[in-house]
């Protein structure tokens, strides 16, 4: 079975200003984890994707609290420097919070040969959770890793996650920690 690693926006606005929610600090501390995700799924040969938040100042995600961030055809759409791509990594510009809706990233998967997905980044709750949501909803087998994604406040992480938890979709939908994710593969 190919696996693909999705990372999800973790890019300069959301990491290194205080411009989204106070996420940054919580961000900061999931980046080891996320560079030995990475550089354990370009070992075994995984697609890695980076889907990063990529609006428009009119973008609907303006018009509540949400400040202005991570505006298409600036710094602070790209991935962070501690987590770089590679040659062969994919990065995917998103307008909304699931990297699935309207981008091209079911076709890109399958034309990789992709069965399964690791979703990891920003914010559990919404982009995270969705992106994987929408994996699970397009046949991809999925896990959420538990120790590669968080939230502000930390808490909201891990009480999404304790309603998935209940395996209800047994080896399609997971939430499972790093180390048991490529134990698996």
């Amino acid at each position: 079975m190919k696996d693909a690693v999705i990372v999800v926006d973790m890019v300069k606005d959301n990491v290194n200003t205080s411009l989204h929610t106070g996420i940054s600090g919580e961000a900061r501390k999931i980046i080891p984890n996320l560079q030995s995700l990475l550089a354990t799924a370009r070992q075994k040969g995984f697609l890695v994707v980076y889907a990063n938040d990529s609006f428009y100042p009119t973008d609907v995600i303006f018009r509540g609290r949400v400040k202005p961030h991570a505006l298409r055809g600036t710094a602070g759409v790209q991935v962070i420097t501690e987590l770089k791509p590679e040659p062969g990594d994919i990065i995917l510009e998103k307008r909304r919070m699931s990297a699935f809706f309207k981008t091209d990233l079911d076709i890109t998967l399958r034309d990789n040969g992709v069965e399964r997905v690791a979703v990891a980044g920003i914010a559990t709750p919404f982009c995270v959770l969705l992106t994987a949501l929408d994996a699970l909803c397009y046949g991809f087998k999925t896990v959420i890793l538990e120790d590669c994604c968080t939230a502000y406040p930390p808490e909201d992480h891990l009480a999404c996650l304790n309603i998935y938890r209940k395996d209800l979709f047994g080896e399609y939908f997971q939430i499972l920690k790093m180390q048991k994710y490529f134990d698996l593969t």
